[in-house]
């Protein structure tokens, strides 16, 4: 699949041209968002696309400029939902959604959809945690121990699952193949999966991942057209998605923060922009092409 880099962002022009995706899948997706906003859904994840990659994920907010590009531009459309491995309440507050005028017609989806935040209730509806995120975080510290876990590595709580990060590492990458196998047993002993990131390992319930949260949220909404952004392999489930979608005849725009940490992503991409900064350039410029 062709690749398109957009030009460098322009915060003081946002009625730049948009960028031209590089397929004509791609292309037919942006069209039908142009045509037909009030039955367009935007789905973005939140880390690395929404907001910068930070060592210390507790510290990661969304760009500065998020908000105000997401309160223009969804009124202006079906729905906008933010899907996350976080916890949905996490998301909402390192992002800032909650309160926004504009945002309205914000959901968060967090866990990978397992949890949904609705803007317009400023509620959250969950089902019950699964049994063995309990007995992984108990075995976890000691496994990690018996393997020899390089220093800098460390364990982040997510409620409903839990993560194992590598980039403090000496060398991060090298502990992050060094974990995956003793990780990935660890999870299938208790009924879980393991979800592979940008240097973290993530051990949570099988069953829901962002393909399957996108989905779901498009039949709700009765969506006839998409745009989804990501950086992470995570993603991938969601790009497969909208494939499937636009197999079935609904158009649909594949958008990647540019990471040179996944390569895959970009490859399966009709558009790449330049990291969280690029993504909030094309929704602040995709607002101002709907006025």
């Amino acid at each position: 699949m062709g690749i398109h880099t957009t030009d460098s962002p322009d915060p003081a022009n946002p009625t730049k041209p948009l960028p031209t995706p590089a397929t004509p899948a791609g292309r037919d997706g942006l069209a039908a968002l142009l045509a037909r906003p009030r039955t367009a859904v935007i789905g973005l994840d939140f880390d690395g696309t929404l907001a910068p990659i930070v060592a210390d994920p507790e510290q990661a907010r969304a760009h500065p400029e998020a908000v105000p590009a997401l309160a223009a531009l969804a009124p202006k459309v079906a729905s906008v939902a933010v899907i996350t491995g976080r916890p949905a309440d996490v998301a909402v507050r390192n992002g800032g959604f909650a309160g926004v005028p504009g945002l309205e017609h914000l959901t968060v989806l967090g866990h990978y959809g397992a949890e949904r935040w609705d803007a317009a209730t400023g509620t959250i509806t969950a089902p019950p945690p699964h049994p063995g995120v309990a007995e992984v975080r108990a075995e976890l510290p000691g496994l990690l121990e018996r393997a020899g876990a390089w220093q800098g590595t460390w364990i982040e709580e997510k409620g409903r699952a839990v993560a194992v990060h590598t980039r403090r590492a000496e060398d991060p990458q090298a502990a992050f193949e060094a974990l995956r196998e003793p990780l990935t047993e660890l999870a299938t002993r208790h009924g879980l999966i393991v979800e592979p990131g940008r240097m973290v390992l993530e051990l949570r319930p099988p069953g829901m991942d962002k393909g399957v949260a996108l989905s779901d949220h498009l039949r709700r909404t009765g969506a006839e057209s998409v745009l989804y952004a990501g950086d992470d392999l995570g993603d991938l489930p969601a790009f497969a998605a909208v494939d499937k979608l636009r197999a079935d005849r609904v158009p649909g725009l594949l958008v990647c923060s540019g990471s040179s940490e996944v390569t895959e992503l970009a490859a399966r991409a009709d558009l790449v922009v330049d990291g969280p900064a690029g993504v909030v350039d094309l929704l602040r410029r995709l607002a101002a092409q709907l006025d």
